[in-house]
Formats: structure tokens, C-alpha cells, sequence
């Protein structure tokens, strides 16, 4: 698996440096790690600044010397690179594993192009089908948006925080649910149905926002697939 993910990584890395681009958003996750280490491998990429996801990308970015800007105070981003959960055909996808899919959607929605980096164990048919969807929300709003959801129809899961008792929570003070909606035939549908319930803030469902992904196989190869990205604030 790591040399899928590393053949991606060296991909994206030679796409990056070699265009004229001057602000790089960067996501979460175990792919984007190695993303992370092929950059500072390469001398050229101190020249650009960088926005991060997350509070730890942004640790892992200066700690290898890569200049992190505060995402506020960015009016716009070149381009973006990320991991995935699962895609399916269209370049939808389903992110958040690393609890950092509102940060991750708000720097993919402002970027001009959006390169999602993932191994041939993320592609499916249809969203779903292996993993649940995340959810951030409103802590006091937890109980209200799980049994809502549940009525919908939905598992649901709390997902539990890893340094600490209880909860979840992510950069932002949300809470993070996992919603196991089975495989999807209508994603965009499910995004709006979760998002009606009073509490919800994001979900972890990225629905036309994707420019490339390149997908790593065992062998080390690598496939393109470019979609239509239909979202985005530079469309």
C-alpha cells in the first residue's frame, strides 16, 4: 500500500513544483503525509507558501521548514492536494477520517485546482459501500442529530476522541459523527438530507469539487482520472 501511496505522492509533487503556482493548500491523512515528505525533499518547494487543513498538517508543514500561512488571511489558493476515503466514477468522494473534512472542504472550495491523491483500495462504484460518512456538529445539538438521523434511517456512531474520554472533536470545537449510509445512488441527495437536520455544520460528502485524482496501484503505477468539477468559488 505504501508504495501506491508514495507513487501518488511523487506524482503530485512534480505536478505542483512545476507549475507557477505560489499558495498550495494541503489536507490530512496518511497519502498526504507522503506528499508532505517528498516536498521537502525537493529544495524548490520552500520558494511557495502553504495552507493547511489541519493543526497537525500545519505542524508537519513547518517542521519541515515549509512556510504555513494562517487560512484566514488567504483571499485565494492555487492549488489544492488531498487524500480521499473513497471516490467513486465522478470524482465524488467521501473525506474525513482524520475529523478535518470542513477544514479540508472550505480549502478545496476556494482552491483553482483540486488534485486528490489516493491507492486503488479507495475506488468504489458508489460512495458508501465501505465507509460511513462523517459529520460535524454543534455540541449541543448532538442528541437532536443522532436521533434524527436515526430516523432517517441511518446508523450512527459517536466517534470517539483519541487523546482524551468521550467525543470526537475537531479543529473547530465540532463534534464528529460517523453516519453509515450504505452505498449511495443519489450523493448530492444525501449531502442535502443530512445537512437539513438543525445542528449539522459539514459532512464529509465532497460532491463536485474535483479537478484530478491520481490513484496509485500496487505496482506502482499511477493513473489520471479527471472529472468535471462542478463547485468552487473560482468557477
Amino acid at each position: 500500500m505504501n508504495v501506491a501511496k508514495r507513487a501518488v505522492a511523487r506524482i503530485a509533487t512534480r505536478m505542483v513544483l512545476s507549475r507557477n503556482y505560489k499558495i498550495v493548500g494541503v489536507g490530512t491523512g496518511s497519502t498526504v503525509g507522503f506528499f508532505m515528505e517528498e516536498l521537502a525533499s525537493r529544495p524548490e518547494a520552500k520558494r511557495l507558501q502553504y495552507v493547511a487543513s489541519s493543526i497537525d498538517t500545519a505542524r508537519k508543514l513547518a517542521s519541515r521548514g515549509l512556510l504555513v500561512l494562517d487560512p484566514g488571511t488567504v483571499d485565494q489558493i492555487d492549488v489544492y492536494v488531498d487524500g480521499a476515503d473513497e471516490v467513486d466514477p465522478k470524482g465524488n468522494m467521501i473525506k474525513g477520517r482524520g475529523a478535518a473534512h470542513l477544514s479540508e472542504k472550505i480549502l478545496a472550495y476556494r482552491s483553482r485546482f483540486n488534485i486528490f491523491i489516493v491507492d486503488e483500495s479507495k475506488l468504489v462504484d458508489k460512495l458508501g459501500e465501505k465507509r460511513p460518512v462523517p459529520v460535524s456538529l454543534v455540541p449541543s445539538a448532538l442528541s437532536l442529530v443522532v436521533n434524527a438521523l436515526k430516523m432517517l434511517g441511518y446508523d450512527v456512531e459517536l466517534r470517539g476522541g483519541n487523546c482524551k474520554d468521550g467525543p470526537c472533536i475537531d479543529d473547530h470545537g465540532f463534534v464528529v459523527l460517523d453516519v453509515w449510509t450504505g452505498p449511495m445512488d443519489d450523493p448530492e441527495r444525501v449531502d442535502r438530507l443530512l445537512q437539513s437536520v438543525p445542528g449539522v455544520v459539514e459532512t464529509g460528502l465532497f460532491i463536485g469539487l474535483t479537478d484530478l485524482v491520481l490513484v496509485g496501484r500496487s505496482d506502482g503505477g499511477v493513473q489520471e482520472i479527471r472529472t468535471h468539477r462542478t463547485r468552487g468559488l473560482h468557477l
